[in-house]
């Protein structure tokens, strides 16, 4: 596995990939003593600093990138719901676990998106409470906002 640092609005990013794909990504001081590590890249970080700039810049809404997660196959279909939402839109846990087609795995669903190896690219931060207020987020919830903000979701949450 390979990491590289990437530069973002929100403060470096640690991007991770294994020789399948993207393993990872970790906010500022919320991972591992592996933050202070910078190992040489690969075409998949080099493809994932670019789109991850073009994101940050506003001319990307969606990524196209090989994913490596570590995960239950249950986590996976959670994953894959969230890679289905699309750029400045929010969804409930609820909803989400309803598209799921179980409306009774909400906090299933809940954990599962906690534990997201690869935010943003994998857009956790578009499932909000079922009130639209923000919850949990990994990289803490001034990054949450900041990233619906970002998007154009702002509207959406009243903020």
């Amino acid at each position: 596995m390979t990491r590289v640092k990437v530069p973002s609005p929100i403060g470096d990013l640690l991007v991770a990939a294994s020789d399948q794909g993207l393993t990872g990504v970790w906010f500022p001081n919320r991972g591992t003593r592996e933050e202070e590590e910078e190992h040489g890249g690969n075409a998949i970080l080099d493809e994932a600093r670019r789109q991850l700039g073009e994101y940050f810049a506003k001319s990307r809404t969606t990524f196209d990138l090989p994913l490596d997660p570590p995960g239950t196959p249950f986590q996976r279909r959670v994953w894959d719901a969230l890679r289905a939402i699309p750029y400045g839109v929010t969804l409930s846990y609820s909803e989400l676990a309803r598209r799921l087609g179980d409306p009774l795995a909400t906090r299933a669903v809940g954990a599962a998106n906690g534990q997201n190896p690869i935010p943003i690219i994998v857009p956790c931060h578009r499932v909000v409470g079922a009130d639209g207020s923000l919850t949990g987020f990994g990289g803490g919830l001034d990054r949450k906002r900041w990233l619906l903000e970002h998007e154009g979701a702002a509207l959406a949450l009243g903020a």
